[in-house]
């Protein structure tokens, strides 16, 4: 199916470009045995991998111009986030090199299974162990126990959060203010030793995009500001370091008029159980047997403007090979969203309703992102 506006689907390239093979293709340069690199990363003793939050390869190449410092570094083809396009998803997926349906961070919202409530990935709940959630061990840990130092340099308010814990724990965390600090705090864990890999993550392009839309003068002068300290950062690596710059998702704007509301369409609610994800993806949870009977209602009411699935239909294409503990936390109808619709929801989520910015979806615009890379 095409969809309006051009944003076609794009399906995740799991265990080969994607996102959830960044550190995997790391760990095999430095010459840890059992992992591959699909990239063909330069082999040097210290890697800086940054993931700028929003910066979607599609974003990125219609402001070239904005951003000299990196769309240099464009060189080669786009990678693919993995499903749904959305922050928790993806850094779960970079910090394990896994995909969604292995981790089981499915979403910004999840259901939480033998519940009728909702785990917000970013905010977390504290009757949530993060690590009964996500289990797996992260690639930053197993780098780590193979000798090789690693560090995580990220905002202070994070060190302990859940999404944290389930991407990133094992690992030293160097909490910083600012990015004068994470300028200073990145160059001194590279350079305390002779092998290390240091990760650290840049938010203000995706706070602004959400604010005030990825078409806005704020959002371009962000960019500027991000390229700026990007380039800056790599101008004082020590020598022999490798910059490995990517993203967790892009961004579309939806026009603020005539929103999909589901408190404007009730009868779609009927036998839904729980709603979650996002307004680009959302998450059906329903009674038993009705699973087919809401995904009809649902393709009815939004025609072409969405993609309607069911597990009858196969999801592994979307969030990879789902296991056990995990498709629980998958609805079983899922809506994912083309062109410039989204699926609201102002009673349960009543803070979308007021971004401009949006991602989540299958669309190439939410998710290309890119792979840059450069050495000093």
């Amino acid at each position: 199916m095409s969809a309006p506006g051009g944003a076609a689907p794009l399906l995740p390239a799991y265990g080969g470009r994607s996102l959830d093979m960044v550190l995997p293709a790391v760990a095999h340069r430095l010459g840890l045995p059992g992992f591959a690199d699909p990239f063909d990363l330069p082999e040097t003793s210290r890697y800086l991998v940054m993931l700028v939050d929003g910066l979607g390869s599609d974003l990125l190449e219609e402001h070239a111009d904005l951003a000299p410092f990196l769309s240099r570094l464009a060189t080669r083809e786009p990678i693919t986030c993995g499903v749904p396009s959305t922050t928790a998803t993806s850094l779960t997926s970079l910090g394990t090199g896994l995909a969604p349906g292995r981790h089981g961070v499915t979403g910004f919202t999840s259901r939480i299974p033998g519940t009728n409530r909702r785990l917000n990935s970013l905010t977390w709940d504290d009757r949530v162990d993060p690590l009964e959630w996500q289990p797996h061990p992260t690639m930053l840990r197993r780098i780590h126990d193979a000798g090789v130092p690693v560090t995580v340099v990220n905002q202070a308010r994070f060190a302990g959060s859940g999404l944290t814990a389930v991407s990133q724990h094992g690992v030293p965390f160097a909490g910083i203010e600012n990015q004068w600090e994470q300028l200073d705090v990145c160059l001194d864990a590279l350079e305390a030793t002779d092998r290390a890999v240091v990760y650290t993550y840049e938010p203000r392009l995706d706070h602004v995009g959400h604010r005030q839309g990825c078409r806005s003068q704020e959002w371009r002068d962000t960019l500027v500001a991000v390229d700026a300290d990007v380039r800056q950062l790599h101008e004082e690596l020590p020598p022999g370091t490798t910059l490995v710059v990517t993203a967790d998702h892009g961004m579309i704007d939806l026009p603020a008029d005539d929103r999909f509301d589901v408190a404007d369409h009730p009868r779609l609610l009927d036998d839904v159980e729980v709603l979650a994800g996002e307004a680009r993806l959302r998450h059906l949870h329903v009674r038993p047997g009705a699973m087919h009977d809401v995904a009809r209602r649902w393709r009815d009411a939004v025609g072409d403007r969405a993609l309607v699935r069911t597990r009858d239909d196969g999801l592994e294409d979307w969030f990879g090979p789902l296991d056990g503990s995990v498709a629980e936390r998958v609805g079983d109808v899922v809506v994912a969203a083309l062109g410039d619709f989204g699926v609201f929801a102002t009673r349960d989520f009543p803070s979308e309703i007021g971004m401009v910015g949006f991602h989540g979806s299958i669309t190439g615009p939410e998710m290309r992102i890119p792979l840059l890379v450069a050495t000093s």
